[in-house]
């Protein structure tokens, strides 16, 4: 096992699956983190998605699984299991970096031990899973999307706020990861944390920020409007600010993304990514930089909440 970047040549990925996907019951942490926009929360829907939403998501996957196995990546799952939240999303729980798999404190309590469906798959594995206290949910986030849920009682982050470039990593501060997660992570890798805030609450890195290879990057226009909003080195990368969206549309009541979850791309390689099907301006931007777009069904990205980066662990890159 070992990878370090978001563009080499991958190997070896885990791919998420939709079996016995739910909303939890809403406690503090999933109304604070997930639904801080939400005036009444018993519009909340929660148990277990629709049947033909678990099923169209898992055949999407299968098409996914197919096209990654004809690349000569090979490809493994999580377990079914009863879950509190879903496997659908590796990317959210553990970050591979290097020859390390982190299991991340992640701040919603339904998805604490997640990372356990996979962990078979898992080498060197550094969990960090503890039990949530109500001091780290901060209650003036209701209602304010300026006002971040986490406060900095302790060490909280979704592995999906971290995208890697070899010996730097770019951590977002946001509504699933505070300022005491990226220290934590600091502790645990040898790379250099860099910490972007003020961007974007509401929640993960992966649809704002894409790193297609060494130097390059595709960014979400409507959250970067500069350059000089990102760390070093990121701010001398060259960069492509990403097209609107091409709106798929969600399955009532159920909406977890926004449309940009299209950015939500998968690098096979720095010449080969995994884009969604309908995303023809992102497609076209991609081309001129000589970037092959494979263009493939999610019909539920935003439904469930990810697209091809959301859906997968990378376990082995060149």
């Amino acid at each position: 096992m070992h990878s370090q970047n978001e563009w080499g040549q991958l190997r070896k990925v885990v791919v998420g699956h939709a079996h016995n996907a739910r909303v939890p019951e809403i406690d503090t942490s999933l109304r604070h983190i997930n639904y801080a926009d939400v005036e009444d929360e018993l519009t909340i829907p929660s148990g277990t998605y629709p049947q033909i939403v678990i099923d169209e998501a898992n055949e999407d996957l299968e098409t996914f699984v197919d096209f990654l196995e004809k690349e000569s990546v090979e490809v493994v799952r999580p377990n079914i299991t009863d879950c509190n939240y879903y496997n659908y999303c590796p990317r959210d729980s553990v970050i591979v970096y290097k020859d390390k798999a982190i299991a991340t404190p992640m701040p919603l309590r339904a998805r604490r031990n997640e990372y356990q469906a996979y962990e078979h798959h898992l080498e060197n594995l550094h969990p960090y899973d503890i039990i949530r206290s109500d001091a780290l949910y901060n209650t003036k986030c209701l209602g304010d999307k300026d006002t971040l849920a986490l406060t900095e009682e302790e060490p909280a982050f979704d592995a999906a706020n971290v995208l890697r470039a070899n010996d730097d990593l770019l951590y977002l501060v946001s509504n699933s990861g505070n300022k005491s997660g990226a220290s934590l992570l600091q502790s645990i890798v040898d790379g250099k944390v860099r910490v972007v805030e003020g961007i974007y609450s509401y929640m993960h890195l992966d649809s704002t920020v894409a790193f297609l290879r060494d130097g390059l990057m595709l960014l979400n226009p409507s959250r970067i409007k500069d350059v000089s909003q990102l760390p070093e080195p990121f701010c001398h990368w060259d960069y492509i600010m990403a097209p609107e969206p091409v709106n798929i549309g969600y399955h009532e009541p159920y909406k977890n993304s926004s449309p940009w979850v299209s950015m939500n791309l998968l690098s096979i390689n720095e010449k080969l990514v995994v884009l969604e099907k309908h995303q023809e301006p992102l497609r076209k931007a991609l081309e001129k930089q000589g970037i092959e777009c494979a263009m493939l069904p999610m019909r539920h990205a935003i439904t469930l909440g990810g697209c091809f980066h959301c859906v997968t662990v990378d376990l082995i890159r060149d």
